[in-house]
């Protein structure tokens, strides 16, 4: 006994429509990925710049309440913080939050040494760049 109607064809598969969704849905599943898998460069910036505006307030914050001088310096891909020995003098800052870190590749950073001194307030601005995006973290006013 026939299971279809007469002259219909009982050949089973997916329509045009049923592939153009699995199609579709595929495609904003790949954009979405390679979104989150590489960021652009404005994000990445921005995040990167954000962390040392984060650093940078927190050496301040340290040089206040320990009473003790706290370095920033700046080289192309990287930057270290430097503390103040009265018997040492100025010496890089290994093993805590404030340790040397180095940018992605193909990021690079500018800016002078910056001293925060315990009693005297430190106005900087220090620039970030990759590509063509530039951002640029100074001490809010």
């Amino acid at each position: 006994m026939p299971t279809s109607a007469p002259g219909v064809c009982s050949r089973r598969g997916f329509t045009l429509i049923e592939l153009l969704v699995v199609l579709l849905v595929m495609a904003l599943a790949a954009g979405l990925i390679g979104t989150l898998v590489h960021p652009d460069e404005r994000a990445l910036l921005r995040l990167e710049a954000e962390r040392l505006a984060q650093l940078l307030d927190l050496a301040a914050v340290e040089s206040r309440l320990t009473g003790k001088p706290i370095a920033f310096t700046a080289e192309l891909s990287k930057y270290s913080f430097w503390r103040w020995r009265e018997d040492a003098g100025w010496f890089e800052a290994r093993e805590d939050s404030l340790r040397p870190r180095s940018l992605p590749p193909g990021m690079a950073i500018s800016g002078p040494r910056i001293e925060f001194d315990p009693y005297v307030p430190a106005a900087y601005e220090v620039r970030m760049s990759l590509g063509a995006e530039q951002v640029s973290v100074h001490e809010p006013q």
